[in-house]
C-alpha cells in the first residue's frame, strides 16, 4: 500500500512480521496489560511461514478478557546473523541477573524499552549452565519451559507490545545467566484507523490543500507516522506550476516520491543529526571550542567592521570572544554572528548588512559554486566579526550552521553529504534524500520547482552570476548554492516527506531496527529548553514550549514537541507525547511576486501549522464532534476575510482574496 524504505538484511531479520493476527480495531497506545489483541496467525520473521507450524516453536496464548494475546517463541539458528554479525546494534544487549551490577533487586531484574503495538522482537540466549527462570513481558509471564541451555530463541512480541514504554523482567534464575537483545522499533505500514486519528481530520487537511491548489497554490506533500506506523502520505499539485514569468504550464504531478528543497529543515536533518551522533559516540563534546576544531585562524583572522545599529566591538575583544565560542553556542544560535552575510553578492555591504550600489563586498566569494568557492567561504567566515556578545541573546543565524558543517567535516574527514549518507541514509535504506539531486540520479521532474525568476522580490537586488531562470533541482538558498557549492548545514537538502518522517521517528527512539544512532540522554539534551528567556529554542531544534511556536506546531501541541521550519515552505514536527512525526512540504515560493510578496504565501497551506493542529485534534477520536471540521475551516476563512478588510483590498484577483475563497471552498467540502 504505502512505500516503506528498503532495509538491510540485518534490519529485516530484526522485525516481527505480523499478518492478520492483530485486529485493526484493537485499541492502540494503552499502558494497561489488558489491551485486547485478537489471536491469530503470526509469521516467522525469517522464513515467512506460520510460526505455529514449526516443531521448534511455541505459541503462548495469554487470556485477556474474551480474547487472547500471542507471543511466538522459536529457536534461532546458529547461522542467523543475530548470532554471527558483530555489526548489529541494539536498543539493549545485556545479561541477567545483574545487568546493572547493582545490589537493588528491582534495578537488576527489570528494564523498560521502547516499542510499538503490532511489532517487536526479543532475542533470548541461555548460557550453557542456565537454570530455570521466569520471564515477564509487559508483566505477562512467558512460557520458558521449552527453552534449552546454550540456545538462542526469538520471541515475537507483536501481539503484546505497547506504544511507548514496554517492560521486561527476568526473575528467579537459579543459576547461569540469560542474555537479552532487543532491537529498536521501525516504521511499518498502517492506517489512520490503526492509531485513532479521526477521518474528518484527514478530510479537512485534504480539503484545505486541494482547494488552495485549485486557486493557484503550487504543490504540497504530507507524511504522518504515529506509533511506528506510516499512516498517511499524500501529495497535491504538479512539480512545476508556472513558467519563468508566472504563466501556467503543464508538468508531471507531484507524487509521494517527489523531492522538495527543504531549506532550513536541513539544519536539523544534517548538522544536528551528525552532531548528535558524534556526541553519542563520544567523538565530540558540545563544549569543544570551534578554534580547537577549525584552527586558531577562526578567531585570529577576524577583521574589524562597525555594524550599523550595533555597539561596536573592538577587534581585540571580538577575537577573544570568537576564540571562546563552542559547538553548543552555535547550536543555540547564541554565537554572536549576524544572521547570514551574503558572501555571494558582490554589492553586499557588511557594515549595513544590506545591498549598496556603491560598495564592494569585503567578504566576496563569487558565484562559481565550486570547491574553490567553498574553501574561500570558510576563509571569509574566519574574517567575519561578531555582531553581539555571545550568549547575551538569541539571533537565528544560517552562519552558525555553515560553521558547524565545516566542524563536522573536519572531525569526520568526510564531506557532510557523504557522512550523512553513510551513517543515516544507507543504513535506513532511504532513497529519497540527498544534496544536489541533479548530480545524484534525479531529474528536474523529480523535484518540485521553487522560485520563478531568482530574487524576483526585489528588482534592484541583482548580483554578478545570479541565476535568472526558474529554480528546479538546485538549492534555492544562494549561500548554500554559490558559497557552499550546494552542500551546507543550513540549507541544501532535498527529500520527500516520507523519508523525512522515517528519519524523524529516530528522534523518538534513538535507533531503528539494528542501528543505534542517539542515546536517550542526547535526545533529551538536544530537545530540552536551553534558556528560560528563549523557550522556543533547544539545541538546533525549535520547541513548542509555552505556545512559542503555535504558528507552526499548533496551539494544542504538547510543550515538549519539537521540529523546524524551512523558508521554501517546509516543516517537520515531532510530538513525543503521541509518538507522532508530521512532515509538510510545499514550494510556496513557486509563484509570482504580487503586491510585494510571493503570491503563494497568502494561502493557508503556506502557513503549515494547520496540519499538526488538525491532526492533534483528530487524535481525540469519538470525542470530536464531526461539525468541528467545518467550523475550523470557517474560522480560518473569517481570519482571511478580516485581513482583506484591514488591508482594504478590493481586487478579487489579489492572492489574499483567492486564499479566502479557497477556504470557503474547503469549508463547503467538509460540511
Amino acid at each position: 500500500m504505502k512505500r516503506i524504505a528498503a532495509f538491510s538484511l540485518s534490519i529485516i531479520i530484526a522485525l516481527s512480521a505480523v499478518v492478520t493476527g492483530c485486529s485493526k480495531g484493537a485499541e492502540r497506545g494503552s499502558d494497561r496489560a489488558t489491551d485486547d489483541v485478537t489471536a491469530g496467525s503470526v509469521m516467522n520473521s525469517e522464513t515467512g511461514t506460520d510460526a505455529t507450524s514449526t516443531s521448534k516453536g511455541s505459541v503462548i496464548s495469554i487470556p485477556s478478557g474474551n480474547t487472547k494475546k500471542e507471543v511466538v517463541i522459536t529457536e534461532t539458528a546458529a547461522t542467523d546473523p543475530v548470532m554471527t554479525d558483530p555489526t548489529l546494534e541494539w536498543q539493549y544487549d545485556l545479561s541477567f541477573p545483574e545487568w546493572q551490577d547493582r545490589s537493588m533487586y528491582g534495578a537488576n531484574n527489570r528494564l523498560g524499552f521502547y516499542g510499538y503495538s503490532g511489532q517487536g522482537t526479543i532475542y533470548v540466549t541461555l548460557s550453557d549452565d542456565a537454570g530455570d527462570f521466569n520471564l515477564y513481558i509487559n508483566d505477562m509471564r512467558m512460557d520458558t519451559s521449552s527453552m534449552t541451555p546454550g540456545k538462542t530463541y526469538t520471541m515475537d512480541i507483536a501481539g503484546i507490545a505497547r506504544n511507548g514504554r514496554n517492560s521486561l523482567q527476568l526473575s528467579d534464575l537459579t543459576e547461569g545467566n540469560v542474555q537479552v537483545k532487543i532491537p529498536y522499533p521501525i516504521v511499518i505500514d498502517g492506517t489512520i484507523a490503526d492509531v485513532g486519528i479521526q477521518e474528518g481530520a484527514i478530510e479537512l487537511i485534504d480539503a484545505i490543500i486541494s482547494s488552495d491548489i485549485e486557486y493557484g497554490f503550487p504543490s504540497a506533500q504530507v507524511a504522518v507516522i504515529k506509533d511506528g506506523r506510516l499512516v498517511y502520505e499524500n501529495s497535491w499539485g504538479n512539480v512545476r506550476t508556472y513558467d519563468d514569468y508566472g504563466e501556467p504550464v503543464d508538468a508531471p504531478p507531484v507524487t509521494s516520491d517527489t523531492l522538495y528543497d527543504i531549506a532550513s529543515v536541513t539544519k536539523v536533518y544534517s548538522v544536528n543529526f551528525a552532531v548528535q551522533y558524534l556526541v553519542t559516540q563520544g567523538l565530540l563534546d558540545l563544549d569543544t571550542k570551534i578554534v580547537d576544531i577549525l584552527g586558531t585562524g577562526f578567531s585570529e583572522d577576524t577583521v574589524d567592521i562597525e555594524y550599523k545599529g550595533f555597539t561596536h566591538i573592538p577587534i581585540s575583544q571580538n577575537k577573544e570572544w570568537k576564540a571562546q565560542l563552542t559547538v553548543r553556542d552555535l547550536l543555540r544560535h547564541q554565537g554572536g554572528f549576524p544572521a547570514g552575510p551574503l558572501y555571494y553578492d558582490d554589492r553586499y555591504n557588511n557594515s549595513l548588512q544590506d545591498i549598496s550600489s556603491h560598495d564592494c563586498n569585503s567578504f566576496y566569494v563569487g558565484t562559481d559554486a565550486d570547491a574553490a568557492a567553498r574553501e574561500k567561504t570558510m576563509q571569509m567566515i574566519f574574517k567575519t566579526p561578531l555582531l553581539y556578545e555571545p550568549r547575551s541573546k538569541v539571533l537565528y543565524s544560517d552562519l552558525d550552521f555553515m560553521i558547524l558543517c565545516f566542524c563536522v567535516e573536519k572531525i569526520t574527514g568526510k564531506g557532510l553529504d557523504q557522512y550523512l549518507e553513510e551513517v543515516f541514509w544507507e543504513p535506513l535504506g532511504l532513497t529519497h534524500i540527498t544534496y544536489k539531486p541533479l548530480e545524484n540520479g534525479f531529474s528536474k521532474d523529480d523535484c518540485a520547482a521553487t522560485e520563478l525568476l531568482h530574487e524576483q522580490t526585489d528588482i534592484n537586488r541583482k548580483y554578478w552570476g545570479q541565476r535568472t531562470t526558474t529554480i528546479q533541482g538546485e538549492v534555492h538558498d544562494p549561500n548554500s548554492y554559490y558559497s557552499m557549492a550546494g552542500v551546507s548545514g543550513h540549507a541544501g537538502l532535498f527529500a520527500n516527506a516520507t523519508d523525512l518522517a522515517i528519519l524523524g521517528s529516530v528522534m523518538l527512539t534513538g535507533g531503528y531496527g539494528n542501528h543505534r544512532f542517539f542515546s536517550q540522554n542526547v535526545i533529551d539534551e538536544f530537545t530540552a529548553i536551553q534558556n528560560e528567556d528563549f523557550p522556543g529554542y533547544a539545541l538546533g531544534w525549535w520547541r513548542e514550549g509555552d505556545h512559542t511556536r503555535d504558528y507552526y506546531f499548533g496551539s494544542v501541541m504538547d510543550s515538549k514537541a519539537f521540529g523546524h521550519q524551512g523558508f521554501t515552505g517546509t516543516l517537520v514536527v515531532i510530538d513525543p507525547e503521541n509518538n507522532m512525526v508530521m512532515v509538510i512540504l510545499t514550494n510556496k515560493l513557486h509563484t509570482k511576486v504580487e503586491y510585494g510578496d510571493f503570491a503563494g504565501k497568502s494561502f493557508q497551506t503556506s502557513w503549515l501549522g494547520f496540519v499538526p493542529q488538525i491532526l492533534e485534534i483528530g487524535l481525540q477520536g469519538e470525542e470530536v464532534d464531526p461539525g468541528i471540521w467545518a467550523s475550523m475551516a470557517g474560522d480560518m476563512a473569517a481570519v482571511a476575510k478580516r485581513t482583506i478588510d484591514d488591508k482594504e483590498i478590493k481586487d478579487h484577483e489579489h492572492p489574499l482574496w483567492k486564499a479566502y475563497e479557497s477556504l470557503l471552498e474547503a469549508q463547503r467540502k467538509v460540511s
